[in-house]
């Protein structure tokens, strides 16, 4: 098999590492680039992947972006988190995603790639991109309804029709646009992980987002917040499946040939959304705030609700996603792919992400960040 050239950004990242890690072992052979603008954290990549080709450079270096991309056989794009400057403040599109960057990279592939010679471009997504109805309805803490339940094989057409404000739309749909340009030259995939939980395996950053603040803020106040009644529900992945459906993506890419199935797995309908359970936030907060007295850290196992506006303003939007409904089903991966998730239940690893939290409050690492 040729070595093949994979340019991968946010591998300082939570997902981005652990999908650096998930094909470097799966390809160890491979040309792997990363794309870092921080000397510390390169030199940490280095260590850990000596072979790994450092690019330094942020996501507003669009013509390094666009360069890397032209000599990649494969692009990973892992999306973008909100920062403090640059955050969702109501139900908009997420800016932060960086449309530019995702911009370059797909021009880039267009650039250099044939229809005998293909170019593949997997972006990471989010399933946040569901809870638009529930922003537009001011509907936070409720159950979600039935039409909120997505589909990514038999429904695939509703999820290429959500809002234009909806979170992430804006970058997927620069993603899909290649599948309309020349779809054969540069083949395009969207993968969609919902709450990821678990330890990550990259060499920076080891933790998500959502477990680990609420864990971390019932640690630190005593208590487990609920967003209103608690009753919204969201799909959840661990990390290892997560980069395992990468990895699959990436091994038909290499073997892929004329089939009829190949537009179903690169190309306009590749919405992929990686889930393997379902949680509802309010019971998730019963069973840390219990974990978490069990374990000593509170003196009692106590919850307390909030409006939404309450937690905005204690917190920062972050929290806000915990009175959001996101519900897919993830049957494309399955059906097209043979992917079979085997990570562990949530619930069943809450002992170990509520430990790791603790832990990191005695060491004295800070264990949010307020995003406003």
């Amino acid at each position: 098999m040729p070595v093949k050239k994979v340019f991968l950004t946010g591998a300082s990242g939570f997902i981005g590492g652990d999908a650096l890690y998930a094909v470097h072992k799966a390809q160890p052979n491979w040309e792997i680039s990363v794309l870092i603008r921080d000397k510390q954290k390169a030199k940490q990549i280095q260590e850990a992947y000596p072979d790994a080709n450092i690019i330094f450079g942020s996501l507003d270096d669009t013509e390094i972006i666009l360069n890397a991309a032209s000599t990649a056989d494969i692009v990973i794009r892992e999306k973008i988190s909100p920062s403090p400057n640059n955050a969702i403040q109501s139900n908009t599109a997420d800016s932060s995603d960086h449309p530019a960057s995702a911009q370059a990279i797909a021009d880039g592939l267009r650039a250099t790639h044939t229809h005998s010679n293909p170019g593949y471009y997997i972006h990471i997504g989010g399933t946040g991109i569901l809870t638009w109805y529930d922003w537009e309805h001011q509907r936070f803490g409720q159950k979600p309804l039935p039409e909120q339940a997505y589909d990514d094989l038999d429904g695939i057409d509703a999820i290429l029709n959500l809002p234009e404000y909806a979170w992430h739309r804006n970058v997927d749909k620069i993603v899909l646009a290649e599948s309309s340009k020349d779809p054969e030259a540069v083949r395009i995939a969207i993968v969609c992980p919902p709450t990821i939980y678990g330890i990550g395996r990259g060499p920076i950053s080891q933790r998500s987002r959502q477990i680990p603040l609420l864990s971390a803020l019932t640690i630190e106040n005593g208590e487990a917040p609920i967003i209103g009644d608690g009753l919204a529900e969201w799909d959840h992945i661990h990390i290892q499946d997560l980069s395992s459906l990468i990895t699959l993506l990436i091994q038909h890419a290499i073997n892929s040939g004329p089939h009829v199935l190949e537009k179903e797995i690169f190309g306009p309908k590749s919405y992929y959304f990686a889930a393997n359970g379902t949680h509802r936030w309010g019971e998730i907060a019963e069973v840390i705030a219990k974990e978490a007295y069990k374990q000593g850290y509170i003196k009692e196992p106590r919850t307390t609700r909030l409006s939404v506006d309450m937690a905005k303003e204690k917190y920062g939007m972050e929290p806000m996603t915990w009175g959001l409904n996101s519900k897919g089903a993830a049957r494309r991966a399955k059906k097209l792919l043979g992917w079979e998730p085997k990570g562990q239940e949530l619930t069943d690893l809450i002992p170990d992400l509520v430990r790791y939290e603790g832990e990191r409050k005695k060491q004295g690492l800070k264990a949010w960040k307020k995003v406003n």
